[in-house]
Parts: C-alpha cells; structure tokens; sequence
C-alpha cells in the first residue's frame, strides 16, 4: 500500500493540534493477503538491517511508545518485533517509580535502560510519563523532592517548560551519541477506548488486562490529550520527531509503524564491520584446514 507516512511526522511541534489529527486509517482495510504481503516486506527489511545493526555495534535504536490505555502498545511492540532476532531487542515498561528510583531524577532510570550499541530498545511508556500522568496529576512530582518544589501550586507552566527542555537535552544528549530516537504517540479515540473496555469485561482471556484504575483516568480524558498536546509542541524536534499515529485501527496502526521503523533504520544505514587483511589471510588458511578435515 502506498501510504505516505510522512504527514505523521511532527518535526516542529509549535503549532500542533492534537484535533486536526484523526484517530481512523485513512483508507479501507485490504485484504488480509495483502496485509500479509505488506507485513512480511517491512519486517524483513526491519529484521535484515537490524541484523547489520547488531553486527556494526556503533549505532542503536530507542523506540518510544506512548498513548491511551488500551492504545495498543503491547500489541504493537508483538506484531512489528517477532521477526528480529532477540539478541539485539529489549524491551521495558516504566510503572510508578520504586523508593530507590525516586532517589534520583527522574531521568535516572531512563538512562539505566537506554540500549546498548547494536541494541533496538522500546520503552512501552518512558520518560514522557514524567510531563503526561504527572501533568494531570501534578502531586506525582511532590514524590520526587525536587528542590524548591513543596507544594502542587509550584508545579506550574515554568516548572513544566523546564522540564520539557531537560527531555529535549536528554534526547539530544543520546542522539549525538548515535542513538536514533522514534517516538510514537498512539493517537486513540474515546469511544475506542471505550470499547476496547468493554471488550476486555466482556472476554474472560482478557479479564487480566482491566484495572479499575483505567476507568479512574478515562475520567482525565480531556487533561491528558492536552497534555499530550504539550508534551508533542514542546518536544517534537527535527532530529527527534514525534509520529502521530491513528490508533483505532490496529491494522493501520501496526503497518504504518512498521514502514516507518523500517525507514528510520535504513536512514542509519548499518554496515558489517570491516575485516583487515591480516583476518582476512587467517580465515582463507582456516578455511583451508576446515576443507582438508582438519
């Protein structure tokens, strides 16, 4: 399908309105046979490069995942990474803080878990939990003992522009040090959300998925998509774009990722490693041996 992807990329997020971006694919489904076609040459492609990836040992990958309850995070991360060799993914999901964590910035655990050279790493939910639940619920901050921070009144459009500017310097930091950063925001509407819900009640296999507390934020609905719509403005860099990506539609959701992941990682153009001559003369001669049955 010829889907161009990059409408969805926010490069300057000044102007950005989350509304004037639609939570439906923009086309009709296929077929499943061409879904299937479409599915097996982006993860072909994303698992080939990432095998270049593993074995060049320079550059990495951090994917961030970012959206709604029941957005499709965790189906996305099984869809797009089952081909890739497991050696080079890692995947982490950042929860509420531990007492150790909230010792230190909050950035400190990101930086734990950042991926190594060769590594594709996804944070399913990262960093931006800092300036989206704990903007809704600013008393979140109170937890971190940030100095001069006593009150939630004090969590206020300067405290935030500052903290926008301080993930802005962390992901520059990392990119200058050959981390490409993709950012997808999983842009769902209510009444998906809704439903996927009620699926959830409806379905004794999926019972394990609800909480009660997903039910408590739905309640945040328009505080988070403002929030969302700040964190994008302010963040949305040329080197580290956000993607706007129609959640509603799984299918679409899961291809259009794909396709972009594939191009993020043929833009970092991986290569073998090199071998010098002095190598090179040492496996002709094991060759030799391995041919004569040694």
């Amino acid at each position: 399908m010829d889907i161009d992807w990059k409408k969805y990329r926010i490069t300057s997020g000044k102007d950005f309105k989350i509304s004037k971006f639609s939570t439906h694919a923009p086309v009709k489904r296929p077929s499943d046979q061409v879904l299937l076609e479409e599915e097996k040459k982006y993860k072909n492609a994303i698992a080939s490069i990432q095998y270049k990836l593993y074995a060049e040992n320079r550059q990495s990958m951090l994917i961030v995942l970012q959206g709604m309850d029941s957005s499709g995070k965790d189906s996305l991360v099984r869809h797009i990474m089952n081909g890739v060799n497991p050696q080079g993914l890692q995947v982490y999901s950042f929860k509420h803080p531990t007492s150790l964590e909230l010792e230190h910035s909050y950035l400190w655990r990101h930086y734990l878990k950042l991926p190594e050279h060769g590594q594709i790493t996804i944070f399913n939910r990262s960093h931006y939990e800092n300036v989206l639940i704990a903007k809704v619920h600013p008393e979140i901050v109170l937890a971190e003992h940030v100095p001069g921070i006593d009150s939630v009144k004090k969590v206020n459009d300067k405290f935030w522009k500052q903290r926008y500017h301080q993930i802005n310097n962390f992901e520059d930091v990392i990119t200058q040090n050959g981390t490409r950063i993709v950012k997808f925001f999983l842009h769902l509407s209510r009444d998906e959300q809704r439903r996927r819900f009620l699926e959830r009640l409806e379905n004794k296999e999926k019972h394990w998925k609800f909480s009660s507390d997903d039910i408590k934020e739905r309640e945040y609905w328009d505080e988070y998509q403002q929030a969302y719509q700040d964190a994008i403005r302010h963040t949305s860099q040329d080197k580290t774009p956000w993607y706007v990506i129609p959640a509603d539609d799984k299918w679409f959701t899961h291809m259009l990722c794909g396709e972009i992941i594939q191009h993020e990682l043929e833009k970092m153009n991986p290569s073998f490693p090199a071998i010098d001559k002095t190598e090179l003369e040492m496996m002709h001669q094991a060759k030799i041996s391995l041919e004569k049955g040694k």
